[in-house]
This record gives structure tokens, C-alpha cells and sequence, in this order.
């Protein structure tokens, strides 16, 4: 067995990464890029377009923070650092109590959407402008189940079994205002007219309102309430503007703008509803307290003031001295805070737990006034026993006329407060919308993002392609392999031509057939075949015979391309040659040369055709070809039969050059075979197509046969950016190898 020297890439020449034949490949397949890319733009462009429009309404509300409570005492809980009043009114906006109330009021849990034309039926309808009251669009091409513009269904009233709810109802439009309900799967739940109440098979229907064409449908979603809700609590966008600003702002996008608008003044309307109403009611509260402590302030202020005048009655003493009288009023001052911080105490007690941060801040006022308190009784001490009694006794009187006052003049306060109609809190903007400019779809925006996705997107495939393209890019690749290089073949853009257009023969010389170098001599495909042609000439000096194999490691490869117009380039130089087509499954050089395939290689193998009737003349004067013949069930068989050899010992004797094109080695073992009978063997290799394995593959299975591969042929160079060399027609320049069949 022949051993073939195999080389491989280095590992860090393989995972190299190649910057500048990246670019290039970008630059090679630009046109897929651009394509890509265009059509990614124009798919933005389309939907930014025809996509529903949202539109977002605002509105704008006022927290003013309560200074002092409602007992008119300083709000202890402020030297806490405690948050902007904001921050609760924005929860309690959101809460269920307001949003649930709102989706009550306004029917927000059924939701009605016309069945619109795919696509552009939306964009249609919108853009329908009705001149008349309750006008609606004519149906476009008689489809009256789809609405086209001015469309309305209210509905006002709507009770389905728990097993409908959140499903998708159908309504459809009848004659007459008549209506029919359907359920998800198209049963009839209900029938009735526009104006009376409805009750069959569960459903309690009562449609307000009706404006369609007959036919019409509409999709009806029943959702439950909680879960309209949490729909609309996620909608609602509630912010401060500005910190600790107690302005809030209040918006909610929709594709229905009045309803948006609908919702947020209602949303509002509750909201300030509710705060008036819980601000009455603390003053109520507040006001029953103070009804409870009023007559007792008033009995201890009397028993005080007797206590007073018995004893000045008593002791025939009037006045206070005046260090009396400055202890006095200290006393009375600190008397007088303590005691609005009891009472203040004693309303946090209905609301607060002892532990609450401000009910010990509360409490730790009070110590500290209590220790000041303490401090002036030392010195009340110091007093003669007269001066110690009047001052207690005028203390009694002051602090209790002052607190007496106080409640008094707040009890007034909070019944007034309790009786009104205005809290903390005021609507300062009511909802809005700007019809004008919506705020979705951002059109430019839209058309963008798809256009740089669409860029990405391209460029990925394009580079995903190339990696997963493992196959060979340069006679080096393969020279590297042990296997040498005869030619590198560029592609040919006018053999496609000669392919695509194969009826365009009347000016051709009889069976010329697609052959390129007999309609496009000069080009450059052919003049590298003249090139192969001169090295075959001294490479088939030490061969055995004058058979040359022309093979392959796949299908594809331009194995018959290269075949027949080298043929036809050696002919050209008075040398006899013959082609055999030996790929008796699926060759088709008959094709090419334009005839049948009747009376060739397997006709004459099996004795159906003599040899003068196999061998075809074609317009070259010395090329002559013998094509496939009819497809036999066993060509392996008939290759290795006596009748092949006889018949290349023939042909071999009356031609100078026998060209045998053959299948695909990696597909059949034919090539095999008929290599150990050909002096020269070479195969054709694919640019971009056949990865290096799959030749190292090939060159083991000819040498594990017997048969010397003396080298390989490139085929359909193209010239690339990306490439590092390249093929011109009178110098090398940067090219890569395409791997299109010739």
C-alpha cells in the first residue's frame, strides 16, 4: 500500500483570527448585507406605520402636608425625618378602593375590540373619516366581517358563568340593531336587540349602544374584577415631581385616548373624594375626643380658681412677688406644653401602639419637659411657705384657663373642618391627552433599531456562514496535504450563463454544446485550462498509459466542466482525445455536448452497441466523447469486467489522450477502480466547499486502493476581499476561492 504524506495546519495558525478577512468577507457578501438590512428596515418602517398609535394622558394633583394634627398640636412624628406625605397619597391612589371603583363605574372590565383585516385593516379603520353621525366605512371586497372605520359597540351590562370569564366571545352584528354573542368555540350563548336587557344560557347581556355594519364582529373579553385591577394598578404610572414636592403626576397610555382621559379624571375624582371624606372623619373622631376632655378641664379650672380666691380670702394676700411671678410663668409655660402633650398622648393611643417611633418620640418630650418641670420645683422650695401656696394656686388657675381655651377654640375648628368639603389634597391639572403626537409608536426609533438589528443580524450570518464554510481557500490548503496543485481554475460568470440559457444555440457550431472553450475561448477559466494542459503535458511522460482519471471527493465539484474543455483545449492542439463519461449513475457530458445518452458506456460494456456507435464526434475536429448510456443496475460490476479493460486497450490505441470523467470517490468506489487502470489520476477540488478532511479522506481511500493521485485541481476561484491571494490575467492579485460549481 502506497502511503500518501498527509500535513496539517498548525493549532495557532488554525485559531487565528483574522481581522482584515473578516472586513473582507463583509465586503465580499455586502449585497446579502444590504439585502438583509433593507428588508429589516423596511419591515420597521411597515409596522411603525401600521401599529396602533398609544396615546398618553396626564393629569396632576396637590399634597399639601399637615403641618400640625388635627388637635392643633406639632406634629411630633416630623423630627422623625419622616417621608414626603407623597409617598402614601401615590399608594393610596393606586389602591383598590379607587382603581377597583373606577373599573366599576366605567364598565372597565369588559373589553370590546373590532375584528379587523390582517395587518392593515387597524390602519384602514383609523384612517376612516366619518362626515355623519353613526357613519361607518362600506366593506372593502364584500368582507362585512371585518370592520373598516366608525365602528362603536357599548356595552353596559355583561354577567357570564365563572368558566367564560377572561375567554374570547364573539359579537356579531345582525340587521336591525339584532345581535348574536357566541363562545370561544363558536356556540351560541345569546341572541337579542340593541336596548333590551338579555338573560339566556348564563349570560345577562344589555348592549347600550350599536354602530356596524351587518355582519360585523367584534371580540368580547369578559376579565374578572380583581384581575382588571392589577391590570390597570400596573398601568397607572404614579410619580412625585420633584422631592418632597406633594405634586403628583398621574399618566396611563392608550390606544382609545378619550378613555384613557376618562379614567384618569375619574381615578382623580375618587381619589380627592376620599381624601375629603377621611379628613372629616378624623375631625369627627377628633372633635368627640375633645367633647370628653372639655368638661373635666372645665371643673378642675373652677375648683382651681375657688381654691384661688379662698385662700387670698383667707390670708388677706393679693399679689405675687416678682421672683414668684418669673417661676410662675416658667411653671406654667412647661404645665401648659406638658399638658397639650398628654392630650396629644391620648389621641395617639387610638391609633398608635407604644412601640410606634412616633409615640416614643412623644414620650421622650414629655421626659425631657417633666425634668425641666422637676428643676423649678427645687427652686419653688427655696420660697417663703405664702409665696409657695399662691404660686401653686395661680399655677392651677393659669394652666387650666389655658388649656380650657385651646380645646375650646379647636373644638370650633373641627367642627367647622368636620362639616366641610376640602382636604389636603387638590386637583391642579385635569387629564389631557395629546392627540397630536402620540407616544408610541417612536417611528424613527422603530425603524432604527430593526435597521442596526437587521445589520447585526446580517453580519452575523455572513460571518456564521464563513465559519461553518470550512472548506479549502487556497492551494496552499492542499499543497500542505502532500497532494500538489495543477491548476486553479477562476470562476466563470459566462459558463453560468452558457447553463442558464441552454436553448440559445442556433449560433453555435453543431454539438459545440455548452462547451466554454468553444463559445468563450479567451476566457480566463479556459486559459487556465491551457495552463493544465501544458502541465499535464510533461507530467504524462513517465506515466504508464495515455489515460488521464479525472475525479473527485463529492458531487459538485465541476469535475465534467473541467473534463470536457480540457478536451476540447487539447484537441485544439491536434492531438486525438476521447472522453468517457465512466459515471454511469448520473453523469451527464451528453447533456453538455446537447445529445442522448443512448449508445454509450454501459451500452457497449453490455454488448448493446459496438464501439464506432458509442464514440460521438462533437464540433472540435480530434474530440470525440462516449457519454453514460443507458443507467445499468450494477456499474461497479460492469468497471471491474474484462469488457472495460478491452475497451480502454481500444481507445488507448486509436487516441493520443483518453480522459475518463468519473464519479465522486466519498459516494462510490468507481473512481477506485478506475484509477488502477489510468497512468494520471487527478481530482478536482471545490473552493469553499471541500474541506481539507474530506480531500485527506479522499487521497487515503485512492491509496488504500493502489491507485497514485499525481495531484488536484481548483475550481471556481473567485476573486474576494477577503482572500490573501488572487488570480488575474496577467498577475496575481487578492482573491478567495468561490465555491460555485463551473
Amino acid at each position: 500500500m502506497q502511503q500518501v504524506p498527509v500535513a496539517t495546519l498548525r493549532e495557532d495558525d488554525a485559531d487565528e483570527i483574522d481581522l482584515l478577512g473578516l472586513f473582507g468577507t463583509l465586503i465580499d457578501h455586502k449585497g446579502l448585507i444590504a439585502a438583509i438590512t433593507g428588508a429589516f428596515m423596511l419591515t420597521g418602517g411597515a409596522y411603525a406605520v401600521l401599529a396602533t398609535p398609544v396615546f398618553q394622558a396626564n393629569a396632576l394633583l396637590q399634597v399639601e402636608a399637615k403641618k400640625n394634627d388635627l388637635l392643633g398640636f406639632s406634629d411630633v412624628s416630623s423630627m422623625l425625618g419622616k417621608e414626603s406625605p407623597s409617598a402614601t397619597e401615590i399608594e393610596l391612589i393606586k389602591s383598590r378602593a379607587v382603581i377597583g371603583k373606577t373599573v366599576d363605574e366605567l364598565k372597565l372590565a369588559i373589553l370590546i375590540e373590532p375584528e379587523y383585516f390582517p395587518v392593515i385593516g387597524g390602519f384602514l379603520a383609523r384612517r376612516f373619516k366619518n362626515t355623519n353621525p353613526g357613519e361607518v366605512s362600506s366593506p372593502w371586497l364584500g368582507l362585512t366581517r371585518y370592520a373598516w372605520g366608525g365602528e362603536l359597540l357599548k356595552i353596559t351590562h355583561l354577567d357570564l358563568p365563572p368558566n367564560l370569564l377572561a375567554k374570547k366571545l364573539t359579537f356579531i352584528t345582525g340587521e336591525g340593531g339584532a345581535f348574536t354573542l357566541l363562545d370561544d368555540d363558536d356556540e351560541l350563548l345569546a341572541q337579542g336587540q340593541v336596548g333590551e336587557a338579555v338573560e339566556q344560557h348564563g349570560v345577562a347581556l344589555f348592549v347600550e349602544a350599536l354602530q356596524a355594519n351587518p355582519g360585523t364582529r367584534f371580540s368580547i373579553v369578559r376579565k374578572p374584577r380583581l384581575t382588571s385591577i392589577l391590570d390597570y394598578q400596573e398601568a397607572l404610572d404614579v410619580t412625585e415631581r420633584g422631592k418632597e414636592s406633594g405634586i403628583i403626576g398621574l399618566a396611563l397610555e392608550s390606544t382609545e385616548p378619550e378613555l384613557a382621559v376618562k379614567i384618569l379624571n375619574k381615578i382623580s375624582a375618587l381619589y380627592v373624594e376620599q381624601n375629603v371624606q377621611r379628613t372629616s372623619a378624623e375631625a369627627a373622631q377628633s372633635l368627640e375626643f375633645l367633647k370628653e376632655q372639655l368638661p373635666q378641664v372645665k371643673s378642675d379650672l373652677e375648683k382651681a380658681g375657688n381654691a384661688l380666691n379662698a385662700y387670698q380670702t383667707r390670708t388677706k394676700s393679693v399679689d405675687i412677688s416678682l421672683e414668684t411671678k418669673a417661676i410662675l410663668d416658667q411653671i406654667v409655660s412647661l404645665d401648659t406644653a406638658i399638658s397639650q402633650l398628654k392630650l396629644q398622648q391620648a389621641e395617639m393611643d387610638r391609633k398608635f401602639t407604644r412601640q410606634h417611633p412616633a409615640y416614643r418620640a412623644l414620650l421622650a418630650q414629655i421626659g425631657e419637659l417633666s425634668s425641666k418641670q422637676q428643676r423649678l420645683s427645687e427652686k419653688v422650695q427655696d420660697l417663703p411657705s405664702t409665696q409657695q401656696e399662691l404660686l401653686s394656686l395661680n399655677r392651677d388657675v393659669e394652666v387650666g384657663t389655658a388649656i380650657y381655651t385651646q380645646l375650646l377654640n379647636k373644638s370650633q375648628e373641627l367642627d367647622v373642618m368636620r362639616a366641610g368639603t376640602v382636604g389636603n389634597v387638590r386637583l391642579i391639572d385635569a387629564a389631557d391627552v395629546n392627540l397630536i403626537k402620540p407616544v408610541k409608536p417612536k417611528k424613527v426609533l422603530i425603524v432604527l433599531v430593526a435597521t442596526f438589528l437587521g445589520l447585526f443580524l446580517a453580519v452575523v450570518l455572513v460571518l456564521l456562514r464563513k465559519a461553518l464554510n470550512r472548506g479549502i481557500e487556497s492551494p496552499e490548503a492542499i499543497e500542505k496535504l502532500g497532494l500538489a496543485v495543477y491548476a486553479s481554475i477562476p470562476y466563470s460568470t459566462l459558463q453560468k450563463d452558457l447553463e442558464e440559457q441552454p436553448t440559445a444555440t442556433q449560433k453555435r457550431p453543431a454539438r459545440s454544446g455548452g462547451l466554454l472553450a468553444i463559445n468563450h475561448p479567451t476566457d480566463l477559466a479556459i486559459e487556465a485550462l491551457r495552463s493544465l494542459r501544458t502541465s499535464l503535458h510533461f507530467a504524462m511522460h513517465e506515466a504508464s498509459n495515455n489515460r488521464l482519471m479525472i475525479s473527485g471527493p463529492s458531487p459538485q465539484v465541476g469535475k465534467t466542466f473541467v473534463s470536457v474543455n480540457l478536451a476540447a483545449v487539447i484537441a485544439q492542439t491536434g492531438l486525438r482525445v476521447l472522453v468517457i463519461d465512466v459515471d454511469m449513475r448520473k453523469g451527464y457530458i451528453h447533456k453538455v455536448m446537447k445529445t442522448s445518452s443512448a449508445n454509450g458506456l454501459s451500452d457497449v460494456l453490455t454488448k448493446r452497441c459496438d464501439l464506432t456507435t458509442a464514440i460521438h464526434k462533437t464540433a472540435i475536429e480530434h474530440f470525440d466523447f462516449i457519454s453514460r448510456g443507458q443507467i445499468p443496475p450494477n456499474p461497479s460490476e460492469l468497471l471491474m469486467h474484462r469488457n472495460f479493460t478491452e475497451l480502454l486497450s481500444q481507445v488507448s490505441e486509436q487516441y493520443d489522450l483518453v480522459i475518463l470523467d468519473t464519479p465522486p470517490l466519498l459516494a462510490v468506489t468507481d473512481a477506485a477502480i478506475v484509477g488502477r487502470q489510468s497512468g494520471t489520476n487527478l481530482i478536482v477540488a471545490r473552493f469553499g466547499f471541500n474541506p481539507a478532511r474530506e480531500i485527506e479522506l479522499t487521497m487515503r481511500r485512492f491509496a488504500q486502493n493502489g491507485v497514485n493521485l499525481k495531484g488536484a485541481i481548483l475550481n471556481g476561484i473567485e476573486k474576494r476581499a477577503s482572500a490573501k491571494y488572487g488570480y488575474g490575467a496577467y498577475g496575481y492579485y487578492t482573491y478567495e476561492y468561490k465555491s460555485d460549481v463551473n
